[in-house]
């Protein structure tokens, strides 16, 4: 199945990305083999919503687990998702699917500790492991660790690369990257942006959502940058804002400067920025602005959704952003967790991916979700209603652009 292994597309993105080309470096996501499965049968089509009303649905498996499912997370202040949304998600989850909280645990560790609160757990009886070791330095000695002591890992939202995971669940990346550069495309051309000039930017290097996202969106830009289109600057990438704002300002003035002193092949000064998250974007947008720059001039995009990525959107300094319903994510881990936990093999309704481990090229099987593109037209329509910001929080100091796309302070 390797060989039919999707050249730039998976997903939502294989149907949006005609012409696309191997890349060999990065994982690759591929259709999983066609098996058959036992025992209760479910799938991510039923997890619609943060009512959580797919769960109970599970609670077949219960009496079938022993000892606990522990969810370790990442603690730190740049991903504060993880407190404030997955780790609640997590715990509704379990105790709508009917686990008792002795049955679960879901805890937050910082960097390096997250090994010795997996250590702690498989001590205290886990029999499954559900990570995101993209901060603990060595995720592959973590997963090893758990792999010797006969307890199966699946990779949250961060692939392990090199790990020894059972499975993998997260959003589909690519389709992430395909989003960010529709997402820009759209703009550019709602804004009257005329010879769009671009930087393209990135995350880290060694990142593996990084390299997706960098694939989905160079395959959609690429198409333009071939009619018309300049493919300005591409900085090396970095998911540190103050350096990403570095870089920016390293090659806007470079660009800029080298223009007015009349060089003949300098490029013209770039007016148009792919952006790959909404935290890199921050000091980015805010040197513009503090430039003179005007809203619904210089299309730029995010991801994640922050309060000041939507808040951008709303005053349109901001195209939009990638969301992604994490809500739902932690209910397909969840589920994913209590069938290994049961030791009931997952369907493939619910495991409905296979993405390819680089270091390793291990085939991984994995859940993949759906983002969506949030602009000021569909912010009610999703994160609003999910539930994902609230109001008051995103409304502060913005009460006349929420109310203008039909967000009240009053709103749920």
């Amino acid at each position: 199945m390797r060989g039919a292994a999707r050249t730039v597309c998976a997903g939502g993105a294989a149907m949006v990305l005609a012409a696309c080309s191997a890349v060999s470096s990065t994982p690759v996501i591929v259709l999983p083999q066609s098996t058959g499965s036992s025992g209760l049968q479910f799938s991510l089509s039923k997890i619609k919503n943060n009512n959580f009303s797919a769960m109970p649905a599970l609670k077949p498996l219960d009496a079938l687990g022993r000892g606990s499912i522990a969810v370790i997370l990442p603690a730190v202040a740049s991903a504060g998702h993880f407190k404030q949304f997955d780790a609640g998600y997590f715990g509704t989850a379990f105790g709508r699917a009917g686990l008792a909280p002795g049955q679960y645990t879901v805890g937050l560790a910082q960097g390096s500790q997250e090994f010795h609160a997996v250590q702690q757990a498989i001590a205290g009886g886990a029999k499954v492991l559900v990570l995101d070791t993209r901060y603990a330095g060595d995720g592959g000695q973590i997963e090893s660790y758990a792999k010797n002591h006969g307890v199966p890992v699946i990779d949250y939202d961060w692939l392990t690369l090199g790990g020894t995971r059972e499975y993998y669940v997260g959003f589909d990346s690519l389709k992430i990257g395909v989003l960010l550069g529709q997402g820009l495309v759209s703009c550019v051309s709602a804004w009257k942006v005329s010879h769009p000039r671009v930087i393209v930017m990135k995350g880290a290097a060694d990142d593996y959502n990084s390299a997706l996202y960098a694939e989905g969106y160079d395959a959609v830009l690429a198409r333009h940058f071939s009619t018309g289109w300049k493919d300005v600057s591409n900085p090396r990438g970095t998911w540190d804002p103050l350096v990403a704002r570095s870089e920016f300002k390293q090659q806007y003035a470079a660009h800029k400067n080298g223009h007015k002193k009349g060089h003949k092949n300098a490029p013209k000064q770039i007016n148009a920025a792919l952006i790959p998250n909404d935290e890199n974007a921050t000091p980015i947008i805010t040197y513009l602005r503090h430039l003179g720059v005007k809203a619904r001039t210089f299309p730029a995009t995010g991801l994640d959704a922050t309060i000041r990525g939507l808040q951008r959107i709303l005053v349109s300094y901001q195209c939009g952003t990638v969301y992604k319903p994490i809500h739902l994510e932690a209910q397909a881990a969840a589920a994913l967790a209590m069938y290994v936990w049961a030791g009931v093999k997952p369907p493939a309704s619910l495991v409905n991916w296979s993405i390819s481990d680089p270091q390793t090229n291990r085939s991984v099987p994995s859940a993949l979700l759906t983002p969506e593109w949030v602009t000021r037209q569909n912010m009610r329509s999703t994160v609003i209603r999910d539930r994902f910001v609230k109001p008051a929080v995103l409304c502060k100091g913005y009460v006349k652009p929420c109310s203008g796309v039909g967000i009240r302070l009053a709103a749920r």
